[in-house]
């Protein structure tokens, strides 16, 4: 490697700057990005020559560095590299490397056995197996985990440059849960790593609470000459002390958590505690009883749920309750799977019966999510009335729509046929001890924009807005209907009485009558999360609630064939 550090800073700056293939570079440019470089990590005002910078990358184009880097000049002022996953930091170690990094280990051996550099157990390890690889070309005598993927470790020296020189830094920034980026000035506190993940820690303003950045999700990063906040006065060695990972919630205490290990893991936990503060309470039959006095935080749910069955949550009660809750979450996930084999079947037995039941269709978790939309909407929308009816509910609440059409429901859609689209969604909540009842009858109209009168289409009628049509029996026979349950639901609080293969034809009043005086129905009781699909022209009714429980229902009616010219659907939603 090059001994000058000026040198050193401009090839990794050239380097930079022809492995962004986003845009052309010019030697003006390339002297531009060097004199700003130094003048960044060194604080060199006067700038890079246009000699220096083209002896730079004849030096990088030879072999005195073993670089070799295949440097080409385009159009007689381009300069880009011909090998586009080239890099300079990519070259194998020279000899005079190899022997600089071994004089740099038996120094560091030297420190090894000190209480103040025990942090260097294993760093001395993965260097000797670094030169060990280089000089021998044996295998490696370590496995190193090693993320190639990792994003942000380009940020890591700026950052590190800015702490130590106490730099404002420029940042575009964009979080997980963030829309969109933003853009903001930063003052650097502290670098940290978590398993492979690098954080900057900061404050935007100098009276605002520290702020944890990852590093992967930083898109810019510029210096800034401005002096950043000194934190002389706050002891940064200790602000990640009582928390496991990288989150500190400021002006939160501590708490002891007692976790039970159990088996064949317990030796694992003691050998290699979870925290500082670790402590054994007590050994049992089934394992060992610890304790650690931490923060509560995400890291900390995560490192619990690692162990799987193998650890639980004795205390406290509201760090139980989020790890109990998060495991039925998890298990929910696979009970949602719908299963390939049974799908094909879906449409046969829709066909046959006229209607089909699918349970465990939604999460416990999108349950609470759609209840939640739906209980705010409810507040700040009061009716009269002991039924609670939201007609367009997906215009009223479209925050429900992801929730609502999941992957689930797209495949079982799928399964029944092509070009479906959802035609309408009104939401039913049926309070316990409702005297609401429904008499047999078949659903027979639709619902669209405008009246226009077309043979065919008969019954007009009007409700919010919306006209109700009974449409020819060819598009009620292209109609599907689901009823998402909220709640579960059973005889006792309203389930549908339904007669299976009464949809085959749209039936007079007389036929109706005598059909349900003369067989006997079936009850659709469906948990909470499942879901009742059925044709519209099949016979249901549904009988008074008998207990104290609810019966939240969203009703959705799917089609797949366009209306006649002049009249629309009331809603159309393609997903």
């Amino acid at each position: 490697m090059p001994v000058n550090r000026n040198a050193l800073i401009r090839y990794k700056t050239i380097d930079k700057c022809l492995r962004n293939r986003y845009r052309q570079w010019t030697l003006e440019d390339l002297i531009e990005a060097c004199s700003d470089a130094l003048y960044d990590y060194e604080g060199i005002e006067k700038g890079v020559s246009k000699r220096t910078v083209q002896m730079d990358i004849q030096m990088m184009r030879s072999d005195k560095l073993g670089y070799h880097a295949p440097i080409i000049v385009s159009e007689k002022k381009y300069y880009s590299y011909e090998d586009p996953e080239y890099t300079i930091t990519n070259i194998p170690l020279t000899d005079q490397d190899i022997d600089k990094l071994t004089e740099v280990v038996d120094i560091l051996k030297e420190f090894k056995g000190f209480t103040h550099f025990q942090e260097l157990s294993g760093m001395i390890q993965k260097l000797e197996n670094k030169i060990h690889v280089s000089k021998t070309k044996d295998r490696p005598i370590i496995d190193i985990e090693k993320n190639e993927n990792l994003k942000g470790l380009e940020f890591i020296d700026p950052i590190f440059q800015a702490v130590s020189k106490q730099k404002v830094l420029s940042i575009t920034y964009q979080s997980f849960k963030a829309r969109s980026s933003s853009t903001f000035r930063f003052h650097p506190a502290l670098l940290k790593e978590w398993r492979n993940r690098w954080f900057v820690l900061g404050k935007k303003k100098t009276k605002e609470h520290f702020m944890m950045l990852a590093l992967d999700r930083i898109e810019e990063l510029g210096t800034l000459e401005e002096t950043s906040i000194s934190y002389d006065d706050y002891d940064l060695a200790n602000h990640f002390r009582d928390v496991i990972g990288a989150t500190v919630n400021v002006g939160d205490s501590t708490q002891e958590v007692r976790l039970m290990v159990y088996g064949i893991h317990a030796p694992y936990v003691l050998t290699k505690p979870l925290h500082h503060s670790q402590r054994l309470v007590e050994k049992t039959k089934e394992g060992v009883i610890i304790a650690i006095d931490v923060q509560l935080n995400f890291e900390l749910e995560k490192e619990i749920l690692s162990f799987g069955e193998s650890m639980k949550v004795l205390s406290p009660p509201r760090l139980r309750s989020k790890i109990k809750e998060r495991i039925n979450h998890a298990l929910d996930t696979y009970n949602t799977e719908l299963s390939d084999q049974k799908l094909p079947h879906y449409a046969k037995k829709l066909a046959n019966r006229g209607y089909l039941i699918v349970n465990s269709i939604y999460t416990r978790k999108s349950l609470g999510k759609m209840g939640a939309f739906l209980f705010k909407y409810k507040q700040d929308h009061p009716q009269p009335g002991d039924v609670y009816a939201i007609r367009s509910v997906l215009e009223k609440i479209p925050e429900l729509k992801e929730y609502i059409i999941n992957s689930n429901i797209k495949s079982i859609l799928s399964s029944l046929g092509d070009g479906y689209f959802l035609s309408k969604a009104i939401f039913f909540d049926k309070p316990a001890m409702s005297n609401w009842y429904v008499t047999w009858h078949q659903d027979t109209t639709i619902n669209v924009q405008h009246k226009v009168e077309i043979d065919g289409y008969t019954g007009w009628t009007k409700k919010e807005g919306y006209f109700g049509v009974r449409p020819p029996e060819e598009i009620l026979n292209n109609t599907i209907t689901i009823r998402i349950h909220l709640d579960d639901t059973d005889y006792e609080n309203g389930a549908l009485h339904v007669l299976p293969g009464s949809h085959k034809k749209l039936l007079s009043n007389e036929e109706i009558k005598l059909i349900t005086e003369n067989s006997v129905p079936s009850t659709c009781e469906v948990r909470a999360g499942g879901i009742q699909l059925m044709k519209p022209l099949l016979l249901h009714s549904s009988s008074k609630t008998v207990n104290r429980k609810n019966r939240r229902v969203i009703h959705l009616e799917f089609n797949n064939c366009e209306l006649p010219k002049g009249l629309e659907w009331a809603e159309k939603y393609e997903f």
